[in-house]
């Protein structure tokens, strides 16, 4: 029957390949016109890390001259190798420490580069809002923004600077290794035969047996620190929700259940980190019986053929540092295993995060898919076509909405509580897409929408009372004369004060101030929903009066039920619930009642001025 039924935003599958899609964004970064120097950066860390091998590579050979010294007894060549290693510690001091400032650099610029962007695409268009309704995938936005492309970013870096390392000393020391370790002689049944650079051998066999069980024993990892960290966005955020609603929870006394709730989130964390600790504890045994191992491994390898004199102490050590390294580039994936775990958890709750924002934007901009189609037109006239708005289930709340508003007009839309009035207050404003129909809307900077609870940003009292505009946008006294206007008497003086006025505010006061802001921005088109719940019924009536005062060439459009209302306006809709959703209609017109009281004129400097549109 409707077109609404097929509307839902579908769940998001998990992303198949998060690492393709991290690469994604990768070739983004390093091909993006705001990159930065980026490139240069990364040029520098290779060079860097060139340097850093190339005095790996003299301390190996200082290694094998310094030993022999001390076999030999020739002070004077151990004498002459200190020097050459204060040289050489100098030298891997410079070169370490700015590998390292290097690497913080780009982590610090790529992480601002994908912040933003990911940013940008959640803050557009209402996607913030509109994304609570997507289910898996978009929970705990803040901890995906700031703490999984915190940990994305920097553990891709080093682990590309790991590997890049590991790689110029596995190229550098298989060729010493093999040079320094000599062929292995075996005698096998009357046949003699010998195995070139043995050593290589056994450091590449040593190091595919760690990680073949490594991967074994931590595959389970992964997903243990995807679940981990999604319990402990949901602890925390409970944390938060407790926090912001401390006062409420106080008056009803449900300390109680607050702590109830949050244990049970806790357990949830508790379990978590239980099934990764097993995880780790697993590979705790495997890594530190390899690591242990490694130390004694190749002297055992390398002994017979020192004892037989073909190697002298020198050659044994040089055999000894040269096998570590290659050993250790072999075994860089052992080593970094629990890092790459955490890594890839983070790297799937960004990707999947990025998904469903993507898969949302499709959803909007797909003319196939049925939507609400929300398109500026002329700025004197506001039409519903067919409109048919659903829940993100697929449900449908209102059906076949149609209707003309024209400028000037003041409407107030009523109806039963369900019935669907703040769903289209936000279908209006462009952050439901959920539905089927159109809504053509004057252009939005003629436009000002007034919900039941204001938001105020942090900053000071004027940054609050100009919102979205900034705080030069309108000078102090205008400021002040809408305050003053709205009987907000107490806050003229306070303009330049930082609080959290959302809280130092009662909710009244909230929306007397969003009159106020009403007043200094001066719209053409008013939405109100709720806007004065918070009021009683005279400070109401004297709200309602004063945009009618103030503003009386403006259009409004009024959600609410409260008595007294159909006084400020000139007809009424009323949503009426019917099988299948509610129904606009247009009830016969009621007696209109005279205001009651309205607040004391005072001096307004806005009136007749031109001000910036909100």
């Amino acid at each position: 029957m409707s077109g609404a039924q097929d509307t839902a935003l579908p769940t998001p599958e998990r992303v198949r390949s998060p690492m393709r899609a991290f690469l994604g964004i990768t070739r983004e970064w390093l091909t993006a016109p705001d990159r930065g120097n980026a490139r240069w950066l990364i040029l520098a860390l290779v060079l860097l890390t060139v340097g850093q091998v190339a005095v790996q590579i003299r301390l190996n050979l200082w290694n094998r001259d310094f030993f022999n010294a001390l076999e030999n007894r020739d002070f004077a060549a151990f004498r002459w190798q200190m020097v050459v290693f204060l040289g050489l510690a100098v030298g891997a001091m410079i070169v370490a420490v700015y590998q390292l400032y290097t690497k913080q650099l780009i982590q610090l610029a790529w992480r601002e580069w994908l912040t933003k962007r990911v940013l940008a695409s959640w803050l557009a268009e209402g996607r913030q809002y509109q994304l609570e309704m997507a289910g898996e995938g978009a929970d705990n936005p803040d901890q995906r923004i700031a703490e999984d492309i915190r940990i994305s970013v920097d553990l891709a870096v080093d682990f590309v600077g790991g590997l890049l390392t590991c790689s110029m000393m596995l190229t550098a020391f298989v060729g010493i290794l093999w040079s320094v370790s000599g062929p292995l002689h075996l005698g096998f049944v009357g046949i003699d035969a010998s195995i070139p650079g043995y050593m290589v051998f056994a450091a590449l066999a040593y190091a595919l047996v760690g990680t073949t069980l490594t991967i074994l024993v931590g595959r389970p990892m992964v997903q243990h620190n995807i679940a981990r960290v999604g319990a402990e966005a949901d602890f925390r955020f409970g944390l938060t929700r407790a926090r912001e609603s401390g006062e409420g929870i106080a008056l009803i006394r449900g300390e109680a259940d607050e702590r109830r709730g949050l244990a049970r989130a806790f357990g949830n964390v508790r379990g978590r980190v239980r099934d990764l600790m097993r995880s780790q504890r697993n590979l705790m045994y495997l890594t530190s019986a390899y690591g242990t191992l490694a130390m004694i491994f190749p002297t055992i390898v390398a002994s017979p053929a020192y004892f037989s004199g073909a190697i002298t102490l020198g050659g044994l050590m040089q055999i000894g540092g040269a096998f570590g390294q290659v050993q250790g580039s072999l075994s860089w994936f052992v080593d970094s295993f629990p890092r790459i775990a955490e890594w890839r958890s983070s790297v799937t709750r960004l990707v999947n995060f990025r998904a469903v924002v993507e898969e949302l934007d499709a959803l909007v901009a797909d003319p196939g898919q049925p939507t609400i189609t929300v398109t500026e037109g002329d700025k004197d006239k506001l039409v519903f076509k067919g409109i048919e708005v659903a829940f993100a289930n697929g449900t449908t709340v209102i059906q076949d909405a149609t209707a003309e508003i024209h400028a000037g007009e003041r409407v107030l839309i009523q109806g039963e509580s369900g019935t669907g009035k703040s769903t289209l207050f936000r279908a209006i404003g462009g952050l439901w897409p959920w539905g089927a129909g159109e809504i053509i809307t004057p252009p939005r900077e003629t436009m000002m929408f007034m919900p039941q609870r204001p938001y105020l940003p942090l900053g000071t009292l004027k940054e609050t009372l100009c919102y979205p505009a900034g705080p030069d946008a309108y000078d102090d006294e205008a400021c002040r004369a809408a305050l003053e206007r709205v009987g907000l008497v107490l806050l003229p003086g306070r303009l330049g004060e930082e609080e959290r006025w959302d809280r130092v505010l009662s909710l009244g006061e909230q929306q007397r101030l969003a009159f106020a802001r009403l007043l200094l921005h001066r719209p053409a088109w008013i939405f109100m929903d709720e806007a004065t719940a918070a009021l009683d019924e005279r400070n109401q009536d004297a709200m309602m009066q004063m945009v009618l005062d103030e503003l009386p060439q403006a259009a409004l459009v009024s959600i609410g039920h409260r008595p007294g209302l159909e006084a400020f306006h000139t007809r009424t809709l009323k949503l009426q619930k019917a099988d299948g959703g509610a129904r606009l209609t247009r009830p016969p017109p009621r007696p209109k009642p005279a205001p009651r009281w309205k607040l004391p004129k005072v001096r307004n400097p806005l009136k007749g001025r031109r001000t910036e549109p909100a």
